[in-house]
Order: C-alpha cells, then sequence, then structure tokens
C-alpha cells in the first residue's frame, strides 16, 4: 500500500524552472496511479496523522487505519506556519509543493493586472532560487526582495559559493536585506532592524521541521522531532519501521536534508524492505560525504557546486535541465515499460 496525500509528486527540483517560465508543471510532475497499477500496489490519497508502534498502525486523514507488518515513513518536508508571527494567516509557504504551485499560479495571474511587490522570506538555496525564478518571469515592473535572516544568502556553502550566488541576485536587480524578519502582516514584511517592506505576496522559504504527529508516536526521535534512524534506515527504536528523506535523522552518519540524499537512499531502501519481507539480512547504507548542488538562477543560468569546488554559466543549467528531466522521465519509462 502506498499513501501519498497527491495523485502525482512533483519534483522540487524543477519548480524553480517552472516559476521562472522554462516548464510546465505537468514536465515537473509525476503521476503516481499509473506506477501503482503497473507495480500491483494499492494507492491511498492520504496523509497520515497518526502512527501507533505498540498496535503496529498508521492511521490516515480519511479516517482509515492501516495495520502493517513493514511500515516505511518518507512524509518529507514540513514548515513551521508558527515561526514567524502573521505567517500563517499572510505568508505563502512553499510547501507543500502542491499548494505552493496552485496558489503561485493565481500570484502570476495577478502580476498580469499590476507590478507587484514580492519578499521571499528564507536565504537558503530554495529561496534564491525563488526570487530569482520570479524576478526572470516577472520582469523589471516587480519588485523582489531576499530575507535572508541575518546571514549571507547560502550561509553553509564556502564563501566562492555565497560571492557567485550575490553577483546573480545583483544582476537580477533582488533586494537582498541580510535581517531577521520579525512579523508579516497582510501588506507588509516587518525586519528586525524596524525596516517595513511593502510586499504582495510574503513567500516563506525557511527551514523545515518535523511533523508534530511524530510526538506521540513512540518512536525514538532526535532533538528536533525527526525519527532517528541507523545504516540498514530502520529506526533505532522499532526494527520494523523504516524511514528515509527530510523525515529521518541517521545518527550513525548524519547529512544535510536535501532532496540529493532523499533520492539516493531509495535503491537502498527498497533492497532492504524485499530483504525484510523475505527474513534476509538487512544491507547497510552509508551516505556520501559530498553532493552536487546545481542552482538555478532564473534565466537559463546556473551554479554548480561539489565540496569546495564551483562553477556557473549557461552550460551548468543546461546540465541540470538534462538532468532533472531525465530524472523524470525515468518513471514515465518505467510505467510503460511495466
Amino acid at each position: 500500500t502506498l499513501v501519498s496525500p497527491y495523485g502525482r509528486q512533483i519534483y522540487s527540483g524543477m519548480v524553480p524552472g517552472w516559476l521562472a517560465g522554462h516548464y510546465g508543471i505537468d514536465d515537473c510532475a509525476i503521476e503516481l496511479k499509473p506506477l501503482a497499477e503497473a507495480a500491483g500496489v494499492r494507492l491511498i490519497e492520504a496523509s497520515a496523522t497518526a502512527i501507533e508502534v505498540a498496535a503496529k498502525q498508521a492511521c490516515l486523514s480519511s479516517g482509515e487505519v492501516l495495520p502493517y507488518d513493514w511500515l516505511s515513513v518518507d512524509t518529507g518536508p514540513v514548515m513551521d506556519r508558527d515561526l514567524v508571527p502573521g505567517a500563517r494567516e499572510h505568508a505563502l509557504f512553499v510547501r507543500p509543493i502542491e499548494h505552493f504551485v496552485r496558489l503561485s499560479e493565481a500570484l502570476l495571474d495577478l502580476a498580469q493586472i499590476r507590478p507587484l511587490s514580492v519578499v521571499v522570506v528564507g536565504g537558503g538555496a530554495a529561496g534564491v532560487e525563488l526570487v530569482l525564478a520570479l524576478q526572470h518571469r516577472l520582469g523589471e515592473t516587480a519588485r523582489l526582495s531576499l530575507v535572508t535572516g541575518g546571514t549571507p544568502p547560502l550561509p553553509s556553502h564556502p564563501g566562492a559559493v555565497q560571492a557567485r550566488v550575490m553577483a546573480a541576485l545583483r544582476r537580477a536587480r533582488v533586494a537582498v536585506l541580510q535581517e531577521r524578519c520579525v512579523e508579516i502582516t497582510a501588506t507588509q514584511v516587518l525586519l528586525a532592524n524596524g525596516a517595513r517592506l511593502a510586499s504582495d505576496a510574503p513567500i516563506a522559504v525557511w527551514g523545515t521541521s518535523a511533523a508534530p504527529w511524530l510526538l506521540d508516536s513512540g518512536l525514538a526521535l532526535d532533538a528536533g522531532g525527526f525519527i532517528q534512524t541507523q545504516s540498514t534506515l530502520q529506526s533505532t527504536s522499532h526494527p520494523e519501521v523504516f524511514a528515509v528523506g527530510d523525515v529521518a535523522s541517521r545518527i550513525d552518519a548524519p547529512h544535510p536534508k536535501s532532496g540529493v540524499y532523499a533520492v539516493r537512499s531509495g535503491p537502498p531502501l527498497f533492497e532492504n524492505l524485499q530483504r525484510i519481507s523475505a527474513g534476509q539480512p538487512l544491507a547497510s547504507y552509508q551516505p556520501q560525504e559530498k553532493s552536487l548542488n546545481l542552482l538555478a538562477c532564473g534565466e537559463r543560468y546556473a551554479i554548480a557546486t561539489w565540496g569546495d569546488w564551483s562553477a556557473e554559466g549557461r552550460w551548468v543549467w543546461w546540465w541540470k535541465n538534462w538532468i532533472d528531466q531525465r530524472f523524470v522521465a525515468r518513471y514515465r519509462r518505467s510505467r510503460l515499460s511495466s
């Protein structure tokens, strides 16, 4: 059984390209129903609301309760809507992506009527990509600002990469404010230094949190509330439960919560689910120490990072485009071949 809140998965790596106008949304989406039918999998469109490990069952938003022998939790990131006062009522959150896409379409329609002031709150890779994508899509009549939270954009990246990103933001005429956002209203974004930014659309792109319902699950969690896992991708407290992606925290091999690591853990997860179902010993999986990051810059231009190495140019965007389209196409080919 596959439980998913939506009948499709929108590939987050292509969302900035869609927002910039380089793709249609169907180009970025993987339909689950054909894949599930081809694999003989029951697909339920719902969200998990609780896991009861003592009873070995999962509770869904549909009201259904599913008993399990083996459970794999891959629910992805959750955003804290109360991190900034007023955000819940007035901000456009980048996750869930399905909601973000729908609301962004309305924003793009509004931009056809009048110039907009848009403030993106969050200085990580997602915030940088989205503000550059919007600037490219909306053009010079729009006023775009990036509020980073008190640090330069991409604070965890090497200084050379930060310099490349700042240059890209300057070229796009995006205002960068290294301040904390302390409140969001219907028309303004308020900063810690007292500045008030006019905003038709404040976009929240800050870090992810653990799903609140995990607190009562009975699973061993880390300090942030994420499921603690070991090298076999099993819960450290309940071996019948597996977890990968942003919902999980590897205690033996800590690594950033990013899509690259989530995707790479898919094949070893599949292998160990097969092994445990067959009563075979499980295999250990060690995530890579470094990952390739390709950051889209709105136009068909991108920045590549691998550890301390970085490069940029149109050729990097074409490289990223090739990787992303091949990734989505693989699932469509899998459906046809099945």
